[in-house]
């Protein structure tokens, strides 16, 4: 069938009709058939060029029929030619497929599959940044001074002194922080360090001054229960003698009061004073 197509296109394209010879040709024919017309009236005469055009004609008919065969090949040609199905270019990859078809190496490793009653693997966890470690309770709290030496019973407007309540039993004791002072204090600490000597265990805390005028707070420190009464903020304290008491529990048989001790810090209109001392077993 390819050959045929071939071979028809072939013939179409190296057809050339020779129009001015056609032309001539059905010149001849008419001026034939005019000249029969013309010597009627002559019957040799016609009878001659009628037997000319007669032989004439069956020439000007094969004629025609070979010019008509050759246009209805070329068109048969150029018709096939037209129907003839045509190869669809080849498409270029698009990049997409060009990713496809990258090779194997290039490809990600794949993860094994886990087994069962495994966790998946997962990728390396990133080190996290350690949080900043927030303020504990004790660092909002007083520093708690070292014992200083000796003593120092009188400073500015301050007089103080340490005794052991003479109520105390023989499992049971009461420190007394006397104290008087000659200016209004603005400001006060009184602190109580009860060193543990055995079982001592808070069981109360008292002062003369207005109770709703501090803060107070007993902790054990380093071994210390430390009795402490802060004044607020915004309240004083009058020009008077003042008692502030720290009552605990210790071990039956008596408690030595050696190791305690106490300490003020005070400030006036006119500045501040300290005092500290230790304790007397009084009665």
């Amino acid at each position: 069938m390819d050959e045929l197509r071939r071979q028809l296109r072939k013939a179409a394209e190296a057809h050339r009709p020779d129009r001015e010879r056609m032309l001539a040709r059905v010149e001849r024919g008419i001026a034939s058939s005019g000249a029969l017309n013309a010597d009627a009236s002559d019957p040799a005469a016609g009878r001659h060029r009628v037997r000319r055009g007669l032989l004439s004609w069956p020439r000007m008919a094969l004629a025609g029929l070979a010019a008509t065969a050759a246009l209805a090949v070329g068109g048969l040609a150029v018709a096939a030619i037209a129907q003839r199905p045509q190869t669809p270019p080849t498409p270029s990859p698009s990049p997409s497929a060009a990713a496809s078809t990258a090779p194997p190496s290039a490809a990600p490793e794949a993860l094994p599959a886990p087994t069962s009653g495994s966790r998946p693997p997962s990728a390396a966890p990133r080190p996290s940044t350690p949080a900043s470690p927030s303020a504990s309770p004790s660092s909002a709290r007083p520093a708690t001074p070292a014992r200083p030496a000796g003593s120092r019973t009188e400073d500015g407007p301050l007089w103080a002194d340490g005794s052991v309540d003479p109520h105390s039993t023989d499992s049971w004791a009461q420190s007394n922080v006397t104290f008087k002072t000659r200016e209004v204090l603005t400001a006060l600490t009184v602190e109580l360090h009860v060193p543990q000597t055995g079982g001592v265990k808070d069981t109360g805390h008292w002062q003369t001054p207005s109770a709703g005028d501090f803060t107070v707070t007993v902790r054990e420190e380093g071994g210390v229960l430390v009795y402490r009464w802060v004044l607020k903020a915004g309240r004083t304290v009058p020009v008077a003698q003042h008692v502030f008491a720290g009552q605990y529990g210790h071990d039956a048989g008596g408690r030595d009061a050696g190791g305690d001790w106490y300490r003020i810090d005070a400030a006036t209109a006119g500045g501040r004073a300290s005092v500290w001392g230790d304790f007397a077993r009084t009665g």
